[in-house]
């Protein structure tokens, strides 16, 4: 077994973290959830849901990485025997998001490249679900690959790999250090451009106008702590193997409060950029902001090409800028997803880094073929769904009540976390995980269950539904066990001291 790598400093790591929560759901989803949700009173319900859930479950995988240093089934098997199954859920569930994620940046690439030319034309949905992704008419058809989707994918995975394999110090906090700053800068570029645009006060007047009568909704907060958990990459095995490379003397608490609100600050600045492009938009085609609002691939890659082309100058610029950004998030989001597996994949089997990279990753890359296919949109839309909604929200929910109701760790993770950290946490972040998190994930997960029953997701057949949604969640927990069975070799499940840690 190769020594444990740790960051080279706390920038590092906070950049790192900070990089894989801030993703394409930032710029894509938050604003129109926002907006959906009560505008401006969506912030205070969002805020509740960062304090309550959001940090409290940070700092809770900050201090289970920290304490007893490994990937996430490591970190599980150390912490009970009985649990590391969890720990292979969540890695699992990281290894079916990268698969997909990643053809998602591919096509962030290719509209990078398509912006210097505008190349998408006047109608720019005819040209993304035809002309590029050649989408077929059925879902459940592969067809054949995409040659257009396929080249950046081979380019997203050749990055992603080369970074993995350079390792913690040098591939992946090197990799944070460049692409974070540099897409924030970006983003601030786009953001002080469309501030400047026609129609921007509209659209941000649409944004941040409070509806307070959407305040006692329910929906409303459970929209909010379903965008906190999916922003913040918790229950992804993230956190735990990413603060599993932390040294002795870090401040936990602080850190998760950093990497929280940093978070939160980039989605605020999406949702100034977004909806003062869509105010554009909607002052050029004479009609209310709320007509052209759009969330997730259809805003990303239908109306900001739209917008693009009615821009009064520079529109090859701000498409290049916008493009890259989200190439940039999707790739600092890529690398801390498959390191879950990468690190897993090493303890267990006892290998090296590199068989581990090539191993893992060269499986996720050839899966995401599947989604690089004729097909491929369908086959992500299901999969992406369910793998959120019955994968990470309910492996969320079973981590918070395993550790706070059933082997009853809290105390002595609070104990840990502030021994080492300048913010104490005390009976606030017990209550939060042990009653708070648990009856709104619960309640999520109930409210889901029951709308899936009553209706296919998408309206898509129920055989296409059941294949790669429901069998594709509960594949996952299946191999969690099977993987948990394999014993560990001798001595790797006593937690290594101090002067054992590589620095």
């Amino acid at each position: 077994m190769e020594s444990r790598q740790q960051w080279g400093t706390r920038a590092g790591f906070i950049l790192a973290a900070a990089g894989s929560a801030i993703g394409l759901g930032n710029i894509w989803r938050f604003p129109a959830v926002a907006y959906e949700n009560g505008g401006g009173a969506f912030f205070l319900p969002y805020l509740f849901a960062l304090l309550t859930a959001g940090i409290p479950i940070l700092i809770l995988e900050f201090v289970l990485g920290h304490k007893y240093r490994g990937s996430a089934p490591l970190t599980f098997a150390r912490l009970s025997k009985g649990t590391e199954w969890i720990g292979w859920w969540q890695v699992l569930i990281s290894f079916v998001i990268s698969t997909y994620y990643s053809v998602v940046i591919a096509w962030a690439m290719s509209y990078t490249y398509f912006a210097f030319t505008s190349k998408w034309g006047e109608n720019t949905g005819d040209f993304l679900f035809g002309e590029y992704l050649k989408l077929a008419e059925t879902p459940g058809t592969f067809g054949s690959l995409v040659p257009a989707v396929l080249i950046p994918l081979l380019l997203v995975w050749i990055i992603n790999l080369a970074v993995l394999y350079k390792g913690v110090r040098k591939g992946i906090e090197a990799a944070n250090k460049i692409f974070l700053p540099t897409l924030i800068v970006l983003f601030f570029i786009i953001v002080i451009r469309a501030v400047t645009l026609d129609g921007a006060i509209e659209g941000l007047n649409a944004f941040f106008k409070p509806n307070w009568d959407q305040i006692m909704n329910g929906k409303v907060w459970l929209a909010a702590y379903s965008q906190i958990f999916f922003s913040l990459s918790i229950a992804f095995a993230i956190m735990i193997t990413y603060s599993s490379y932390l040294p002795k003397k870090s401040d936990i608490t602080n850190n998760a409060f950093i990497t929280g609100f940093a978070n939160s600050g980039f989605e605020l600045l999406a949702g100034i950029g977004v909806f003062s492009v869509l105010g554009f938009l909607a002052q050029q085609q004479g009609v209310e902001v709320s007509e052209v609002v759009k969330g997730g691939v259809g805003l990303a890659f239908v109306v900001f090409p739209q917008i693009i082309n009615q821009f009064p100058a520079f529109n090859e610029l701000f498409g290049v800028l916008f493009f890259l950004s989200l190439t940039l998030a999707g790739l600092t989001s890529l690398i801390s997803i498959s390191e879950t597996y990468v690190s897993a994949i090493q303890e267990k089997f006892g290998i090296s880094r590199t068989k581990a990279v090539l191993g893992g990753g060269g499986a996720a890359a050839l899966i995401a073929l599947v989604f690089a296919s004729n097909g491929g949109l369908y086959f992500l839309d299901v999969v992406d769904y369910f793998i959120n909604n019955f994968g990470v929200a309910l492996v969320g929910l079973v981590e918070v009540v395993v550790i706070a109701w059933v082997l009853k760790e809290l105390n002595a993770l609070q104990a840990h976390a502030n021994s080492v950290s300048d913010i104490m946490v005390g009976a606030w972040w017990k209550i939060s995980l042990s009653v708070v998190t648990p009856i709104v994930l619960g309640y999520m997960m109930f409210d889901s269950i029951k709308t899936n029953v009553k209706e296919n997701y998408g309206g898509y057949d129920t055989l296409f539904v059941v294949k790669y949604g429901w069998i594709v969640a509960a594949l996952v927990i299946v191999l969690g066990f099977v993987l948990s069975v394999k014993r560990w070799k001798d001595g790797v499940l006593s937690v290594p001291t101090d002067k054992e840690v590589s620095s």
